[in-house]
């Protein structure tokens, strides 16, 4: 990536907390605008300003839009009856805050449940601030009916999956209505991101959710780079997309032989896991370990990829494309598979643009958004590509999108190594942050947009350290996804999400 190329600053715009929905809504109408993330952050003199980070993927750009409440002020106008992809982010600045949105359709808590965690505590809240507004109580909504019964499942699964509740409300064998609720293990990653000083944050935010390490630790060397004025090496950009790139082949193909297994189908887990260990080991030579950590950095990466490495991994590519070739077939052409997955857990365009769902289950309902296509991270937008694409929303439409870019990352990982540039794999970073300045990294991880967003005081501290995984998003699609069908449909629909729980408890 050029100099003339590197992020532009987002451009800030400010409102009123009262003018702020209608504000927001207006400019989502234009083409290209979509909802990025919405989050708060403290200012000096007890105030709180409310930031609500629009993208333009018509031309690669941003912009803020940030409203401050007065001093003491502790409740605003809900953004939600506007942008209805904004719930989850508005409760979730309701609780790290002490502050209320007034007229939010499902006003709760959405990490810090009672009893566990107790009243009053609001995490990113500054010390001299007064007591927060109280939590609402967590309630799941109620469906009511004749036959209506509840299944409630979790939090504690078998096997090793991290913890959530799903609560299905169903006429007979039919879901009505899921209720997803998670939270059971926040761990303060964005108070811990902001406390920590930025030149040692790494390791943090590659822990948001390690099975996106790579894609963590781009987000956050793009935000911090964009604040620094600095741009990775031609060498290391190429480097870091092989390794986004690897991430996306390693977990697209287990993520197909999975659902293969949640149909009874055992070709999925006989057969996939392999390929996706073959993709693994390609992880290995590049990196040193099989999950990319410690890689990515900003600045650019941590070890440079000899002829003789680089050469291996073309081969192991090659073997694992063969693999590819013979076995997804098996899947996706198969009667019984087509006949499983075809019209199960069918989430329509409509809902999930106004969910903002990204990521294959977006692409899978009609949406055309890829940030790769759209904002600078690695090497993109360039290689260019057309981004997978499908409209029917159902589980058959996400298991096709997932090999459709299985292929795309083939092709990608082979002409960045066939073409590798020659130049350093890193540049120096300087001592300290800019004040009153904005870094935002927006990457196409493997589940979608991820959005790590900076923003410093005036001393070039961090003031606030934000992270939007893309499941932050992709739950309520899944929740949404199920109605109408059985509840024996579950593992399969959620298998064909397969969103983080780390992601969203940060």
């Amino acid at each position: 990536m050029s100099a003339d190329q590197r992020p532009a600053a987002p451009a800030m715009v400010a409102a009123t907390p009262e003018s702020l929905g209608e504000d927001v809504k207006r400019r989502l109408k234009e083409p290209g605008w979509r909802f990025g993330h919405f989050t708060g952050r403290a200012l000096p003199g007890g105030r709180l300003a409310l930031d609500v980070l629009l993208l333009d993927a018509k031309r690669g750009a941003a912009a803020i839009y940030t409203a401050e409440l007065a001093e003491g002020v502790r409740e605003y106008p809900a953004l939600t009856p506007h942008v209805p992809a904004a719930h989850w982010a508005e409760r979730a600045v309701g609780e790290m805050f002490g502050v209320l949105a007034v007229g939010h359709p499902r006003w709760k808590s959405l990490r810090l449940h009672a009893p566990v965690w107790p009243e009053g505590l609001a995490p990113l809240r500054p010390d001299d601030w007064e007591a927060p507004v109280s939590r609402a109580p967590y309630e799941f909504m109620r469906v009511k009916g004749e036959g209506i019964h509840e299944i409630p499942v979790g939090p504690i699964h078998a096997g090793i999956i991290e913890p959530g509740h799903f609560r299905f409300s169903c006429m007979g064998e039919i879901v009505t209505n899921l209720e997803i609720r998670l939270g059971y293990q926040h761990r303060g990653i964005e108070k811990r991101l902001q406390e920590t000083p930025w030149a040692k944050g790494l390791f943090l935010a590659e822990a948001v959710s390690t099975d996106t390490a790579a894609g963590n630790a781009l987000a956050h060397a793009v935000a911090v780079e964009s604040l620094l004025g600095v741009t990775a090496p031609p060498r290391a950009t190429a480097l870091r997309t092989v390794a986004l790139e690897i991430e996306r082949l390693a977990n697209h193909v287990g993520d197909l032989g999975a659902l293969a297994g949640d149909i009874g189908y055992n070709i999925g887990p006989a057969l996939f896991p392999t390929i996706r260990g073959a993709a693994l080991a390609l992880a290995v030579t590049l990196t040193g370990n099989r999950r990319q950590r410690w890689y990515i950095r900003p600045g650019g990466v941590a070890r440079d990829l000899p002829d003789a490495q680089r050469n291996a991994i073309l081969v192991g590519l090659s073997a694992l494309a063969g693999q590819v070739r013979r076995h997804v077939p098996l899947i996706l052409e198969h009667p019984g598979v087509l006949d499983r997955m075809e019209g199960t857990g069918r989430l329509s365009p409509s809902l999930a643009k106004d969910f903002g769902v990204v990521g294959p289950a977006g692409r899978a309902s009609a949406s055309r958004y890829d940030a790769r296509c759209a904002f600078h991270h690695g090497a993109y937008p360039d290689p260019s590509f057309a981004p997978a694409h499908r409209a029917e929303g159902d589980v058959l439409a996400r298991a096709r999108i997932r090999a459709d870019e299985i292929d795309a990352s083939i092709a990608i990982i082979e002409t960045l190594l066939e073409n590798l540039p020659t130049s350093a794999i890193a540049v120096g970073l300087g001592d300290a942050l800019p004040a009153h300045s904005v870094g935002v990294g927006v990457v196409e991880a493997w589940r979608g947009e991820l959005i790590h967003w900076i923003s410093t005081d005036g001393d070039g501290r961090i003031a606030r350290y934000a992270v939007k995984d893309p499941s932050f998003n992709n739950w309520t699609g899944l929740a949404v996804a199920m109605r109408g069908n059985m509840v024996a449909d579950f593992p399969l629909c959620n298998k064909s999400f397969n969103l983080s729980y780390s992601g969203n408890d940060l």
